[in-house]
């Protein structure tokens, strides 16, 4: 299939785009090192890169953590926490080990599960997702009533001509909190709506985001 033309032009981008059954079969997306080995603790660990306390999660609560890696930050609060309930999903199934977490091979654009889940996280992984807005509200949806949904998120990935502040404007009305400085996005509880946006493909040349490493741009046309 045709890639997009080179950035120093004008593409059509309503044209020559990824769907996300080619992306996912992209070197960009299935070599990428982002969240291969990443623990839970440290200075790059979950915890610090979410923001957000994993271990001081309630006793019994479920965690569901999109784009997981090898899944060693899972396997390290198993072993914290043995009462946590975990589920990790990736896309290349290189997993570190089963023991007590839950491994799922899928894409997180396809996969739905049987439940709901008190924390569901994806770190560095929607860089590499097509339908990221997508990916946000399926994950959203999946929240318990007050369970919490983060993840690290760049609006410069989310292409709509002359759309970003409208794209900012609809994620705020859904109940997603962005913080542009940590790149990160939250929302408490679940939700089940839409966003005035429709999907058009996605673009594996897009470069290096504020990560360094080289991700995917996502394509939308405002409805």
């Amino acid at each position: 299939m045709a890639k997009p033309p080179a950035r120093g032009g004008a593409p059509d981008v309503t044209a020559d785009l990824l769907p996300d059954d080619v992306l996912e079969a992209s070197s960009v997306v299935a070599n990428r090192a982002m969240n291969r080995e990443r623990r839970l603790a440290g200075r790059d660990g979950y915890s610090r890169v979410l923001g957000f306390d994993i271990p001081g999660l309630p006793a019994g609560a479920r965690w569901l953590d999109l784009c997981c890696g090898s899944g060693r930050a899972l396997l390290d609060a198993a072993e914290a926490r043995p009462d946590l309930d975990i589920t990790g999903v990736d896309l290349v199934g290189y997993f570190a080990a089963a023991g007590p977490v839950r491994f799922v091979t899928a894409s997180i654009t396809a996969w739905r599960p049987a439940g709901r889940f008190d924390l569901v996280t994806c770190v560095h992984g929607l860089h590499y997702v097509g339908d990221k807005l997508g990916a946000l509200l399926r994950a959203a949806s999946w929240l318990s009533d007050g369970g919490v949904f983060v993840a690290n998120f760049d609006i410069a990935g989310i292409q709509t001509p002359g759309e970003t502040r409208r794209v900012l404007r609809a994620l705020r009305e859904a109940g997603f909190e962005y913080d542009a400085r940590s790149h990160r996005i939250r929302r408490d509880g679940p939700f089940a709506g839409t966003l005035p946006f429709r999907y058009l493909g996605a673009d594996d040349r897009a470069g290096p985001n504020y990560t360094g490493q080289p991700a995917v741009h996502s394509y939308y046309s405002a409805l």
